[in-house]
Parts: structure tokens; sequence; C-alpha cells
């Protein structure tokens, strides 16, 4: 049995490897299986090296000089291809300057020092790293479970600041919306990387819950995510934040509401009861977000129609067509949208990378402020949660394109 599951082992591990570099499905249930297992490939790739290595040192007496012999060539090509998966994240700064030069300008800032009130010792960002982002939600959320509505937990937000910033300074805000499918999630364990990134050196970070489907029907997730940013607007002052400049971001399906919110600011339609709020916001940074519910084949996944339409807006097929045109970013694309860096995935295997070519084009024709697109070789849907080399990359990509917006404000 156990050579059995030393070559099975070692075949599994080179499978994993692969499916980092191309997905084994984008369609159907068993991209959700590639997902899983390349979004580990791609941002844990030394952690599956260290974890195969110590299974076939464990079980490699029992074997065969021939089963030995296959099941250390078989993980040894796995290796070196993780290794190969492991250099391309740590390059992903290229893609990302690219990205950012293209959307902003070879003359762009790179450098924020001197833009707003830092606290003392104020640096980049620490090391990255799974153990890092575990204990990471301590250092800077002081502020827990603050309550911006009428819907209990899921109405609650956590304010994320270091403990030394000036309370009268002023600081640039962002808000955080997370993904789940508009089902699941929390305002824990998402963007952990960006929010440690930008509050260490003087941002006030808002990561936000909301009402999830199926016992909220859309658009309930939008509205909470629309009075979120008022409470934000009205009360970050309180915490050293500047009601003035904030920014919005999230991924999944908090790309798809952040993109929304930044498109439709103080839409009675989306704010009932709150039409007179104010939800603009400076700037919009999407990952790896669902932007047309109605996209063409190749640009949405089979399986993500009906779902929503099931669970999330709980509409008949007849119906579902001119709710998701309602429920699209594209449909609010206009000349006044604000600033975008929009991020994704070329491996995506839950929400095509179309969905990002297809809205970035869109806005690039007709907004009239600055749009970004970084496109992210061989990345998975969430590559940024593990706090790995290339979400550190993306952080310091987001920080400079933020930077570049801020400097850009009216002064005075």
């Amino acid at each position: 049995m156990k050579k059995l599951t030393a070559a099975l082992a070692s075949l599994a591990g080179l499978a994993v490897t692969a499916n980092g570099y191309q997905p084994l499905s984008k369609r159907g249930y068993l991209s959700i299986y590639a997902f899983s297992f390349g979004v580990f490939a791609t941002e844990l790739p030394l952690q599956l090296i260290a974890a195969q290595f110590g299974v076939l040192a464990a079980l490699t007496r029992t074997l065969s000089p021939r089963l030995r012999w296959f099941s250390w060539l078989v993980s040894a090509l796995s290796w070196l291809g993780l290794f190969g998966l492991h250099r391309i994240g740590a390059q992903a700064g290229q893609p990302l300057k690219s990205a950012l030069d293209a959307g902003l300008g070879p003359d762009r800032r790179t450098e924020s020092v001197d833009l707003w009130k830092r606290p003392a010792g104020a640096g980049t960002a620490k090391s990255p790293g799974v153990i890092r982002m575990a204990r990471i939600y301590g250092d800077y959320a002081h502020h827990t479970d603050i309550s911006y509505g009428e819907h209990g937990s899921r109405n609650h937000l956590d304010i994320w600041r270091r403990r030394d910033l000036d309370r009268g300074g002023r600081a640039p805000v962002l808000v955080q919306v997370p993904g789940g499918a508009w089902m699941v999630g929390s305002k824990r364990q998402q963007a952990y990387p960006l929010m440690s990134h930008l509050a260490e050196l003087g941002w006030v970070c808002v990561a936000i819950n909301y009402r999830l489907s199926p016992r909220s029907t859309w658009p309930d997730h939008i509205i909470d995510v629309k009075r979120a940013l008022a409470w934000t607007k009205e009360n970050i002052a309180e915490y050293g934040g500047d009601p003035d400049w904030v920014a919005i971001t999230g991924g999944s399906a908090g790309g798809h509401l952040s993109s929304l919110a930044a498109l439709t600011p103080n839409d009675p339609q989306f704010q009932p009861d709150f039409e007179d709020a104010d939800t603009t916001v400076r700037a919009a940074v999407p990952f790896y977000g669902l932007y047309d519910f109605n996209g063409e084949d190749s640009a949405i996944h089979p399986l993500m129609a009906p779902m929503l339409g099931k669970y999330v807006f709980k509409r008949t097929r007849a119906e579902i067509a001119d709710a998701f045109r309602v429920a699209s970013p594209l449909t609010y694309v206009n000349p006044d949208a604000p600033p975008f860096f929009v991020l994704h995935g070329r491996n995506d295997s839950l929400i095509p990378v179309e969905q990002a070519r297809t809205f970035t084009k869109r806005l690039r024709e007709v907004s009239r402020q600055p749009v970004a697109y970084a496109e992210l070789p061989f990345a998975q849907h969430a590559f940024d949660i593990f706090g790995s080399v290339r979400a550190r990359h993306a952080a310091l990509a987001v920080e400079e394109f933020l930077a570049e917006i801020y400097a850009r404000r009216p002064v005075g």
C-alpha cells in the first residue's frame, strides 16, 4: 500500500504542477479543482516542494529500487516546475510596472513618501508569507466589528490603522469589499497583504461585511457596500482618515461590487432611504472581478449564470437578462468614471480573464481618467490571498497607482 501511495503521490504532485502552468479546465465542475490546486501551486510553490519532499522521504525506504527511482524522478520534475512557478511569481513586478507605465505614463510617481503624513518609522511592506498573514490582523485591526447598518454582523466593519497614526492627520482611506461568490466570505482573511502594506505606510483601511445570499437577494449586497461607503465618509475622520479621499477595492465578488460602487456614485437605485448620502470614490482597484453578467460564452463561467440566477438574484431565465444588465459594472462605464487599476490572473479558472479585458477596453474608450490593467501571467483566481511574493508585488503596485492618483488631487 505504501508503494502505491508513493507512486500516486508523485504523479499527483506532477499533475498539480502542470495545472499551475495550464489549468486542466476552465469549464464545468473541474475548473473548481483546477482553481483549488492551481492557486497553491502558483502562490505557495516552495511550500509544496517541501511537503512533497517530506512525504517521499518518509516512504522511500519502503520502495523497491525501480519504484524509488520512478517516484524521485517524477517528483523532481514536479519540483523543477514548481520552482519555475516561484520565479514567475517573484518576477510579477515587471508586468505590474508595465501596466502602470501604460496606464499612468512612464513619468509617473513611484514613491509616495511626501504625499501624506506618515507615522514615525513607516516603511514598505514587511516580508510576505502565510504565517505573517495569519497574525497580521492583530497588528493593524484595532477597531473591530463596528456597526454601519441595521443587519447585525453582516453590517459590521473593521478599521485597520497604525496605533500611532495621527487622529487629525487626514490619511487617505481604502475600503475593502470581500469576495465569496456573493454567498460566503467576510471581512476577515481577505486583502491582508494590501491592507497591511497601506496601513503600515499611514493609510486607514476599512474592511466590510455585507449581506449574503441565499438569505439575502440582490441588490442587498451593493446597497450594503454603498451604506458602508456612506458611513466611512461620515465617520472616518474620527479614526484619522480623510473623508474627502476614499478609494475602494475588492476581489472576485468584491471586485464586482467595488467596481459597481465606483461607477454608480450617489445612484438612488442602490441607495434606498439614503439617497442623499455621498458614495463617491477617488479610485477603484478591483481584483479578478466579474464585470459583465451577460458576457459572451468565453467570458463567463458556464456555471456562474445559473448559480447567480437561482441563489443571488432569484429570477427566472426570462427575467434574468435585464437584472444581469443592471447589476453589471460594464453597463455604467461613463466619461466621469474614477481612475481604475484592474488586476486579473491570466490562468483564472473561475472568472475568465476576458472579463477584465473587455471591461478595461471599454473604460479606456470612454473614461476621462487613467485606466491601468495588469494581466498577470500564470496567476490564478485569488492570487493575493496567501501573502505570496506575487501578492507583495501587487500591493506595492497598488500603492504606486493610488499614490499617483492622490498626487493629482486638487490642493487647497
